[in-house]
């Protein structure tokens, strides 16, 4: 197992390699509509973050309106909303990264993964587009945590928040020491522990999950780094405790009635934590944008309008 992780370490710091592997991987995508969205990818220099300017962060970008930054939820990337954005794009300007320590980004090995960077990325993007001086958030499982700390943060910048199953509302960061940190990352890479967690994310997978999502579900694996960035968050002890002080802008709460991911438990607390609108959809898992991407969007329109 260490061997493996140092040769992560001797490619960690290749700024190029994650944006080649991004290239090639695109490539030969099965799905469609992830395929479309891949070639609306922009690879920016975020200064305060990037360590020269070929340390670029990929962010896709695509339609014009009002600016939706998408975040993203655990160990996964832009991808996860291909479904979604055509249904968006004719009204918003659709900001989609991959979030720092995940996806396509790169790693350095100096860095600690974990909330406070993922911050100051988020924070780095929408420095980047001046043009706007707010943004609305739609946060996915782990990104609707996150989306609360955005704008819990920046009060002024963040417009309305649409979570979408969102996860890290409860409880408290809990650190994974050493080697339980790289031990939780080997079985992440497991083929089959891939699949199964990609199964029991959406209300169907006999009608739902296909080679395609199976690809895009471990499609970021071989980027340079993720082994031991991931190992980093999970010293960090990831997203918790996000739904208090709950932030001043409408927020608005979506659950797919079939999820597998969240227990009952951890959903009824998080309705308690968030005063707030919540909507339960039919046929629909732990992600609403994939399994109910039409419905989802008119909830978001009606919402954002009124």
């Amino acid at each position: 197992m260490e061997k493996g992780f140092k040769h992560l370490k001797d490619i960690y710091n290749n700024n190029c390699a994650a944006e080649e592997i991004f290239n090639k991987t695109c490539d030969v995508l099965l799905d469609a509509p992830g395929k479309n969205l891949s070639k609306h990818v922009k690879w920016k220099e975020l200064k305060g973050l990037s360590k020269d300017k070929k340390d670029l962060y990929p962010i896709a970008i695509i339609g014009k309106g009002s600016p939706i930054i998408l975040l993203h939820g655990f160990d996964s990337c832009f991808l996860e909303f291909r479904r979604i954005v055509p249904y968006l794009t004719n009204k918003h300007m659709l900001i989609i990264p991959d979030l720092c320590g995940f996806g396509f980004t790169p790693r350095h090995s100096e860095y600690d993964y974990g909330i406070e960077l993922i911050l100051l990325h988020i924070n780095k993007i929408m420095d980047t587009f001046s043009e706007f001086k707010t943004f609305s958030l739609i946060g996915a499982s782990m990104g609707g945590g996150i989306a609360l700390e955005v704008a819990r943060k920046n009060n002024k910048r963040i417009h309305k928040l649409l979570l979408l199953s969102p996860a890290g509302i409860t409880g408290e960061q809990k650190k994974v020491t050493p080697p339980l940190d790289k031990l939780g990352v080997c079985i992440l890479k497991n083929k089959l522990v891939r699949n199964y967690l990609c199964r029991q994310a959406f209300a169907d997978p006999k009608k739902s999950v296909g080679k395609k999502e199976e690809q895009i579900a471990s499609i970021h694996l071989n980027v340079p780094g993720w082994g031991e960035a991931l190992a980093s968050f999970a010293r960090s002890g990831g997203i918790a405790g996000c739904g208090t002080p709950q932030p001043n802008q409408p927020i608005k709460v979506l659950w797919g009635k079939n999820d597998r991911i969240l227990t009952n438990s951890q959903t009824n607390l998080s309705k308690t934590i968030l005063n707030c609108p919540h909507e339960e959809l039919e046929e629909c898992g732990h992600l609403p944008h994939l399994d109910q991407p039409e419905r989802v969007s008119s909830i978001w329109e009606d919402f954002y309008l009124n």
